[in-house]
């Protein structure tokens, strides 16, 4: 069973007022990275003892996490440049009027949107589906309509939360699970089915309703077609009809690949990233011809541009937070091998009197707080591990608990929640990861409680 015993220090009790006082200025609206730094900061300096320790810390805790969102920020910059290289060329418009009789208006445009995200997801996981969607798919939403922010949400809620809390069809996230808490990951999926169920239906409908009068651009949405305004009236070029069936011909062509050789996860987004780079450079030669040489640095520079632009404070903020979890060994050093999350949740579960209500409680906050270093799978073996203690001490179900466990570690960490793990979605909608976290919040909030309810009933 889980050791539920644990050796507070210092150092995770600095780590908590930090979280806390970041939390706090999220919810008043203000920038973080300058509370991140003077925490990561106190951090290094404590753990280590010295000051120099402590500066050091400030950079490692960047270093570390610019390199855990690298892959991240290529596939943004890339897709990115082949947007504005289809955008120029006004292949764009010719790709996404295949479907403007479909997605009728921005309510429409929601549903299909997210619908088409959470297919996409479940087969490839929502990484590489963030840019295969939302390249093709967002600047039609938008066009008709749509806000930015609610493109944003339904890329969002039905892909990293309702798919990847799921996850099952790949099933990596219940097989993680279901290896520590001792069960097979069909126990997972058929005992927890109606949390699932309950937990994607009450969250999509509340954040529907919620958000009803938000979702309509009142100026048109034309954000993402500003150069195309004149497109319909033109009659377009053979080069534009050629990339507009190329693209999404290349993009079906990966799908297939990855069901041929079984990439999922970072090999699947590397190969929708290659794609895109090479999708836009044949694009470029086609339609500029001899100025396509300095036309493809202009959109790689452009599309790293926005990236980093999206990306610079997250860096900042990833790294206090990547301390919290399997990030710290790198960050403070060797002496540190487990993330102070997981030490406080388990330090809760350890003091706290237990009984099947509270040991429901329990499993949902430590995988909420497992999920605020923005992973999402870094606090499953933990969820799993808890929920065969828990259920082993009081009696009730395990496959119930840890499917609890990985349902709140995932849609807090996996990229509802916390801005800095959903940052893909809100990069390719341009939109403020704050500003999405905050429009998730209370529908998912009210997801947990109906959730808690049914666990609750189930246990």
């Amino acid at each position: 069973m889980q050791d539920l015993s644990i050796h507070l220090t210092p150092v995770h009790i600095i780590y908590l007022i930090g979280v806390v006082t970041i939390l706090s200025t999220m919810v008043l609206r203000k920038d973080t990275p300058i509370v991140c730094v003077i925490f990561i900061f106190i951090l290094g300096l404590v753990s280590s003892g010295n000051l120099v320790g402590g500066i050091q810390s400030t950079f490692q805790a960047i270093l570390y996490a610019s390199k855990e969102f690298m892959e991240i920020i290529a596939t943004i910059a890339l897709v990115t440049s082949l947007s504005k290289c289809l955008t120029d060329l006004g292949s764009d418009y010719l790709m996404m009027r295949s479907m403007s009789k479909i997605m009728k208006n921005s309510y429409v445009s929601w549903w299909i949107l997210g619908i088409t995200m959470m297919i996409f997801s479940l087969f490839l996981w929502p990484s590489p589906s963030v840019a295969l969607v939302g390249a093709i798919l967002v600047p039609l939403a938008v066009k008709k309509g749509l806000t930015p922010i609610a493109a944003a949400m339904a890329l969002n809620l039905f892909g990293h939360g309702i798919a990847l809390s799921s996850d099952v069809v790949i099933q990596g996230a219940p097989s993680i699970t279901a290896a520590s808490a001792g069960i097979e990951p069909q126990s997972i999926l058929q005992s927890g089915f109606p949390l699932f169920l309950t937990m994607g239906v009450v969250t999509i409908f509340s954040a529907f309703i919620i958000n009803r009068k938000c979702m309509v651009d009142k100026t048109g949405g034309t954000l993402y077609m500003q150069s195309n305004d004149a497109v319909p009236s033109i009659k377009p070029s053979k080069e534009a009809v050629f990339i507009a069936i190329l693209t999404p011909l290349a993009f079906i062509i990966d799908i297939i690949l990855m069901f041929v050789f079984d990439l999922k996860g970072g090999d699947a987004t590397s190969l929708v990233s290659g794609t895109a780079l090479l999708v836009m450079i044949i694009a470029s030669v086609i339609g500029f011809k001899r100025k396509s040489l300095e036309k493809v640095t202009d959109y790689i520079k452009d599309g790293f541009l926005f990236a980093i632009k999206i990306f610079a404070p997250v860096i900042i903020i990833g790294g206090f937070f990547f301390i919290g979890g399997e990030g710290i060994t790198s960050i403070l050093g060797e002496q540190y091998q487990s993330g102070i999350l997981n030490d406080w949740a388990i330090w809760l579960a350890g003091i706290t009197p237990l009984n099947k209500y509270m040991v429901v409680f329990i499993q949902m906050v430590i995988g909420g707080l497992t999920g605020l270093d923005g992973s999402g799978f870094s606090g499953l073996p933990l969820v799993g591990a808890l929920a065969n203690t828990f259920g082993t001490v009081v009696n009730c179900s395990v496959p119930i608990l840890a499917t609890l466990g990985q349902i709140s570690a995932i849609f807090v960490g996996g990229g509802t929640i916390v801005p800095w793990g959903l940052i893909p979605v809100a990069a390719i909608c341009n939109v403020n990861p704050l500003e999405l976290a905050r429009k998730n919040l209370l529908p998912v909030g009210i997801g947990f409680l109906c959730t808690f309810i049914l666990a609750c009933i189930l246990i």
